[in-house]
């Protein structure tokens, strides 16, 4: 084989992730499966996708190489095949945001309008918890902080964030945090926070970048409910 046709064979095989990850709708199953593993019934569920829609996409993610799948009973769980597919969907999106115009006016119309106070750094976090000078909120649903969560956080979902305020201290900042630097979870968050007469701030990013980067993560058991493929 020349080393021609060696280059041209290794780049058609390299393409195959790029075209799996082509398209908006798998990128949000991957941010999903940054976040657990999960079943397509969970996943369709949560991406307003059909069951057929999903499993149509997740099918062409695992023949790349993107994500796994495990059987256990009558359901089958998918999984991202690594954690290096997490720093694809990181470079993509600042990528994005740095080279076009449509991604940066959409965070600065429906994301620095909600909070334009600057987050906190991941590398301040722990240090700022282990002085007690921080409580850190997860806000995103049991099943996801089950998976694995930023040590010491506090679970509640943001739906339930109302009704649990009293839990929260007012002399500590709030720090919260969801799946991602565009999830508007933190955002709303830290906003009905603020109204309440709370200090809170979001995070940097979200949990997917907490564990790529290497920062400790712990994991608790949860009763949550399987969904049938």
């Amino acid at each position: 084989m020349s080393r021609q046709s060696l280059k041209k064979q290794l780049y058609s095989q390299i393409a195959r992730i790029g075209k799996a990850a082509c398209h908006g709708h798998r990128l949000e199953l991957l941010e999903y499966l940054a976040q657990g593993e999960r079943t397509v019934d969970a996943l369709a569920k949560l991406t307003g996708l059909s069951v057929a829609n999903a499993s149509q996409h997740l099918r062409v993610m695992r023949h790349s190489g993107l994500v796994t799948a495990r059987k256990e009973g009558l359901y089958v769980y998918y999984r991202l095949a690594d954690d290096e597919v997490i720093r694809l969907l990181i470079s993509m999106r600042k990528l994005a945001e740095s080279q076009l115009a449509e991604v940066e006016q959409l965070v600065r119309s429906y994301l620095t309008v909600k909070d334009d106070l600057e987050a906190v750094p991941r590398s301040e976090l722990l240090e700022r918890v282990r002085n007690g000078l921080a409580i850190v909120v997860d806000v995103r649903p049991p099943e996801e902080y089950a998976a694995g969560h930023v040590p010491g956080a506090v679970n509640i979902p943001l739906k339930d964030l109302e009704q649990r305020l009293k839990e929260l201290p007012r002399e500590q900042e709030i720090v919260a945090y969801c799946r991602g630097p565009h999830c508007v979870l933190a955002f709303d968050a830290v906003a009905q926070l603020r109204a309440q007469g709370f200090h809170a701030r979001r995070l940097e990013d979200g949990f997917p970048e907490w564990r790529e980067a290497g920062l400790p993560v712990e994991k608790t058991a949860a009763d949550v409910s399987a969904t049938r493929e």
